[in-house]
């Protein structure tokens, strides 16, 4: 869990729930590129959107509730090729890239978020 998730408030939990997020789906792709040539592995994915999506929409509460919170995992629908493998090269490189994109964003989003906090609190 991020230290930014411990905060109290929803912003900082969303963020922070992000961040943990996009973490675990980094590792569950790493896993499943790691297990490619693996007999019998089946892939694995990260969904916290929309945990994400209804803590937004359920307010400062609901937000607040994604702190301790884990992201839902889940087995991959792709195809089970003649070795039993459902892990799709192509698929997982292009989650790899998206993850990374999106992991830079929200920590681009926490660092706005601090320089802001900084600065209303009256620091240079």
């Amino acid at each position: 869990m991020s230290s930014l998730s411990a905060s109290n408030d929803g912003v900082s939990a969303v963020l922070g729930f992000a961040l943990d997020g996009l973490a675990a789906r980094q590792r569950t792709i790493a896993d499943n590129l790691a297990n490619i040539d693996t007999p019998g592995y089946r892939a694995s994915y990260v969904d916290f959107e929309s945990q994400l999506r209804s803590a937004v929409g359920g307010g400062e509460a609901a937000a607040t509730g994604l702190v301790g919170q884990a992201p839902a995992t889940g087995m991959s629908d792709t195809p089970v090729g003649p070795n039993g493998n459902s892990v799709d090269l192509r698929k997982e490189t292009l989650a790899a890239m998206q993850s990374q994109f999106q992991y830079q964003m929200v920590s681009r989003a926490v660092s706005d978020r601090f320089v802001l906090i900084r600065t209303a609190a009256g620091a240079q």
